[in-house]
């Protein structure tokens, strides 16, 4: 497995979805009180850590064979991440305004990062 696949499949390795989902909401609380450095610190440094471990220690193969890995093969492209990136921008924007209703649209457009190729007819997981 390339280096190409193995940063596109590592997103779907549990401890990654886990280690992103849980510092951003952590990432999140501290932005709402205006805490930055430790805001940053969190939503930056465990989640860049555990991608290089997972890309270096971890055999991707079986996330790769999957009807998830086949899925974000098909839908997964640079732009949706940049939709996703985009919805955490709104989220980080929300929280520091303390408008709860920008994170909650921002989850909903990170989640339709994630999940637009269910929408389209031609894609099953």
């Amino acid at each position: 497995m390339n280096l190409k696949e193995k940063k596109l499949y590592h997103q779907i390795h549990p401890l990654k979805l886990l280690t992103d989902w849980i510092t951003g909401a952590i990432s999140l609380y501290f932005l709402w009180f205006h805490e930055l450095i430790i805001a940053l610190l969190v939503m930056l440094i465990p989640p860049v850590v555990v991608s290089l471990l997972i890309v270096k220690f971890i055999n991707l193969e079986k996330y790769k064979m999957s009807s998830v890995g086949k899925y974000i093969r098909m839908s997964m492209t640079p732009q949706m991440e940049v939709v996703r990136l985009v919805g955490f921008v709104m989220a980080i924007l929300g929280a520091w305004y303390n408008m709860f209703s920008l994170i909650v649209f921002g989850i909903i457009v990170i989640l339709f990062g994630w999940f637009q190729g269910l929408i389209r007819k031609n894609t099953v997981i």
